[in-house]
């Protein structure tokens, strides 16, 4: 059967042609007059069905001619090697019809309107097999034009080139990123990617909302969260819909600190796709940095020409378009972006030829309006989540950093030595400061370099225990190295030449003045502007190659940076404190309050720097200085300046500057502080190796002895600090357990905030204490899932207030119990607010033992009607429902029958009919209520003043268990029910 034969119904005529022209063309040839015996006879019928390794024919048809030729020379007769000869043609001949054939079959197939742009199935990892496919296309692009099928040549080349030019730009990527230099860019040895790579949490959820608040804080904040189980997606996931979300995924911004790991997470998914491991649906990678963009920002580009000049594989191939092509657009580091990216006043572009600036290009990129078919990736930090509209983003996700388990996985793979890594791992764990910072993988590369350095140094020597001693002795590694690899001198001489010196304090001072103006990377504009020669930038990124460094553009304008915020915030605080024991000069004071001539006279005093340092960082409000101050306090300390000796030439410290420092603080943690600076303040006690205040909070709740009445503000930070900085899991927080009282509630708001389930019922809490909890519901991050404030008199102003909160996008409650809480039918018009939010996640309601009568169920029934209302469990025992209240509700599960699973309308007087009513609906496959509470029922449980009762009603109800019992609430009773007054 030839190619004809075989074509598929459906095939356009013009695939047809080419297969009747090729056949028109055999025959011919077959009724050619036969020359001499040598030819080459076209009978490709001989090969039909036949499966050929192409290979291994080649291989064996080489070998017999080798046989034929060594015979011939042996005195075997012309004729014999002739006949031979035909015998192998026949068989090349058999092989070459079959592979052209099988070829021109798949040329059909590509021609056809529904084949993807990009030739995906005919991507060749042997490079010659790939050489033979490309003769056979441009052999039958030649016959095509000859045939005057040009539209379908055009076709066949446009699709080709695409397929060239995807193998080159997957071959440029996989050379980009199948390497990294870990925690430093061209420095050291490089290491596979895919040998490191560690799989990072990446979480789906929370808003593109700014946080501003310094990400040592944030990184605070998340090590108190515990390693539960959460929904996580998969780096090559990152674009498909999550269960029940049926719009697709066209844009997805996934925010985290600095170090996190945002970028190896989109060089790991790259790579995986150059190197056909994961998404071949996708036809086109493009990654973009914003430090790339930046420098284009007095440029004109189209969109087309914008990928053009950055993958020179696209202008070659001609390609023009990308629409027909399924495109994956990643632009990294918005935080870094500097171009003016104005959502609100951009005109609409819609050609992706059309030449306009980069901002203006990347807006209507990222709106949909430039290739609404592409998809596109966003990594930021938290602080710039927000320049992008929330109506453009399809899906926020956050990258989480390293559990507890992965810091210990890092430490052991680093460290091979079972014994070195238990003793580092152990070592960390002692230091909370340490620990909380290894969350960052750039972190935990630092912490492994200094204790390497330490223990090879130092045998059995002091490990470091605090964030400045880390940064010193990182410090002192580098100048070490500088030492040994560009000075040639050994590990053993001092470190600190005057050169090495002068590096430092200009390095100092560039960390110090990007920093007051919130640049994380520098241009030549940036160095010029603060006295930095781009010469000298270009030396010290090439000297202390692991604090600095240097990276290329496309025009090979260079950027600068420091590997991470952190070491550009010990330098900036090291600058701080030499500019004053060098000149007495203040860089935290906005202006000078003394003359410089009594600074020159008068030894400069580190007590005032220190305090004003403090004050200073407690009047941010985004905490940008926390961790400046503590770096500053730490090199006040006598040892940690001993370590630096050659580069501090005097100290200008004492044992008494530092503890008239430490009282500054603890007078500060008397004040009203919010938990964030307190938490701040203790980290800084710790840099001055003073433990005292949580040394002595830490002994009376060892002893048991810690009464809550006689704490003083500082105390209670202090045990506020304790709380939170706890290895244990902060699951049930239990008010009672400290004190039974508003005024402890609002002490111990931050510890409830980072808990799980919190239980204050009965602790003579009032509106003043629901207005308090408001603010933390409404706060990210949130861990509280449930919350337990029964028997409070909380009143329909203070629910009023919860609700509020609880109707926020970022209120994670999902337990609510409100019983004995002097409510009305009032407090019922704000919970069914939450309940028809369509952000609410609460599930159960408990507000039993409430006077909510007929009006107030009547409300919580139109919320439970809502679409948007996902409640499962609702507790209304002995809330003087009557028939009409019950009926409404009966009326609302019919409506909505899909969530609520648990019903308690015990204690009330429901009547009959509505009970065989609730009754029928455990029946019923619509609904999946499953427990029904009604007993005991009655007019006599309308009277305010009786307390309930608890008797047991058991109904098996078809094959469905259901259990009609009375509220759990009450006090069983041996066989009656009894009642008595309150």
């Amino acid at each position: 059967m030839d190619q004809c034969e075989d074509r598929e119904e459906g095939v356009p005529p013009s695939k047809s042609t080419l297969c009747g022209e090729h056949e028109s063309q055999t025959k011919a040839q077959r009724n050619q007059p036969g020359p001499p015996p040598s030819s080459v006879s076209l009978k490709s019928d001989r090969s039909e069905g036949r499966i050929i390794d192409f290979k291994v024919q080649q291989v064996s048809g080489a070998e017999r001619v080798d046989q034929d030729s060594s015979e011939v020379h042996s005195g075997q007769s012309p004729q014999k090697h002739q006949t031979h000869l035909d015998s192998i043609f026949m068989l090349l001949e058999d092989n070459i019809i079959t592979f052209v054939k099988k070829e021109l079959k798949k040329i059909q197939e590509v021609l056809s309107p529904d084949y993807p742009e990009c030739l995906e199935g005919w991507r060749e990892d042997n490079e010659k097999m790939r050489n033979n496919r490309e003769a056979i296309v441009k052999i039958t692009l030649n016959f095509l034009r000859r045939m005057k099928q040009e539209q379908l040549a055009d076709h066949l080349q446009s699709k080709l080139h695409a397929a060239v030019c995807q193998r080159k730009v997957r071959s440029t990527l996989k050379k980009k990123f199948q390497c990294v230099f870990e925690g430093i860019a061209k420095a050291g040895n490089p290491t596979l990617l895919n040998q490191i790579y560690t799989e990072l949490y990446i979480t789906e959820g929370g808003t593109a909302e700014v946080n501003d608040e310094h990400e040592v804080r944030q990184i605070e904040t998340a090590s108190r969260k515990p390693d539960r189980p959460e929904t996580t997606i998969r780096q090559e996931d990152i674009f498909k819909a999550s269960p029940g979300r049926d719009e697709p995924i066209r844009t997805v911004l996934t925010k985290g600190v600095g170090g996190i790991g945002k970028t190896v997470l989109t060089q790991k998914y790259i790579l995986d796709w150059a190197e056909d491991k994961a998404n071949q649906d996708i036809q086109f990678i493009f990654p973009f940095t914003f430090r790339e963009l930046n420098v284009l920002k007095e440029e004109k580009f189209s969109l087309v020409e914008l990928v053009h000049h950055f993958f020179t594989e696209t202008k070659e191939a001609g390609i023009c378009s990308f629409e027909d092509f399924q495109v994956v657009f990643i632009f990294d580091g918005l935080d870094e972006c500097r171009l003016p990216l104005d959502f609100h006043k951009t005109t609409i572009l819609t050609d992706p030829r059309k030449s306009t600036s980069v901002d203006v290009l990347l807006i209507n990129l990222i709106r949909g309006k430039l290739l609404p078919s592409a998809h596109l990736w966003i990594t930021t930090r938290p602080a710039a989540a927000n320049q992008i509209p929330p109506e453009c983003v399809g899906m926020v996700t956050e990258v989480r950093g390293f559990t507890d388990p992965q810091k210990e996985e890092y430490f052991r793979k680093r460290f091979r030595d079972e014994e070195q890594a238990s003793r580092i791992i152990s070592h960390i764990k002692t230091s909370r400061s340490l620990h909380i910072m290894c969350h960052i993988p750039v972190f935990c590369w630092i912490t492994a370099t200094v204790l390497e350095d330490v223990l090879k140094t130092r045998e059995g020597g002091q490990l470091p225990k605090t964030l400045t001693e880390m940064y010193i002795h990182f410090l002192v590694v580098q100048a070490k190295v500088k030492k040994v690899k560009y000075d040639g001198g050994a590990e053993t001489d001092p470190h600190w030449s005057p050169e090495s010196r002068k590096m430092m304090e200009s390095l100092g001072k560039l960390a110090f003045d990007q920093l007051q103006k919130g640049n994380l990377i520098f241009y030549e504009s940036d160095l010029t502007e603060g006295g930095i020669d781009i010469r000298a930038a270009s030396v010290y990124s090439g000297v202390f190659t692991q604090i600095f460094k240097e990276e290329r553009g496309l025009y090979q304008d260079k950027v600068f940076c420091f590997i991470h915020l952190s070491v550009q915030e010990f330098l900036a605080a090291l600058h701080v404190h030499l500019t004053f024991i060098n000149s007495g000069l203040n860089l935290l004071e906005e202006q000078q309050t003394t003359s410089m001539l009594s600074k020159l006279i008068n030894k400069p005093n580190l007590q005032s720097l220190h305090q004003s340092a403090v004050n200073k960082a407690l009047q941010s409000p985004n905490g940008h200085l926390d961790l400046l101050l503590r770096f500053l306090l730490g090199l006040s300390l006598h040892t940690n300046q001993t370590l630096l000796r050659g580069l501090l030439t005097q100290t200008g410290s004492s044992s008494l500057t530092n503890q008239e420092t430490v009282q500054h603080i603890k007078k500060k943690l008397s004040k009203n502080l919010s938990a964030e600076k307190s938490i701040n303040l203790f980290h800084c006690l710790n840099e001055l190796n003073d433990c005292s205040l949580v040394e002595e909070i830490q002994q009376s709740l060892r002893s048991g002895s810690l009464s809550t009445d006689k704490l003083s503000p500082a105390q209670w930070s202090t045990l506020v600090f304790i709380l939170l900085s706890s290895e244990k899991d902060l699951d049930v927080f239990d008010l009672k357990k400290y004190s039974a009282s508003e005024e402890a509630l609002l002490r111990l708001l931050p510890v409830v905030k980072a808990s799980n389930k919190a239980l204050m019922s009965s602790c003579f809490l009032s509106e003043r204490s629901c207005e308090a909890l408001s603010s933390v519901l409404s706060s990210q991050p949130l861990s509280l899932k449930e919350l337990d404030l029964s028997n409070n008199n909380l009143r329909d102003s203070g629910v009023k207030l919860l609700s509020a909160a609880l109707q926020s996008q970022d209120s994670t409650v999902k337990t609510l119990r409100l019983t004995v809480c002097n409510l009305s039918e009032r407090s019922c018009e704000a919970l069914s607010s939450v309940l028809s939010s369509q952000s609410s996640c609460l599930k159960e309601l408990d507000l039993s033992d409430n006077n909510l009568k007929n009006s107030g169920v009547k409300i919580l029934s139109d919320a439970v009607k809502s679409p948007h209302c996902t409640l499962e469990t609702l507790s209304l025992s002995h809330c003087l429902i009557r028939e009409e209240g019950c009926t409404y509700l009966a009326s609302a599960l019919s409506s909505n029958p899909s969530h609520l699973r648990e019903l308690d309308l015990s204690y009330n007087h429901p009547g009959d009919s509505v009970i065989e009513l609730l009754s029928a609906g455990l029946n019923d496959p619509g609904w999946r209520l499953d427990t029904l509470r009604v007993e005991p029922a009655g007019i006599r449980w309308l009277r305010p003043g009786l307390r309930k009762c608890k008797c047991v009603f058991n109904g098996i109800h078809g094959n469905k268990a259901a259990h009609i019992q009375p509220s759990s609430s009450c006090q069983e009773s041996s066989s009656k029910c009894q009642s008595m007054n309150r």
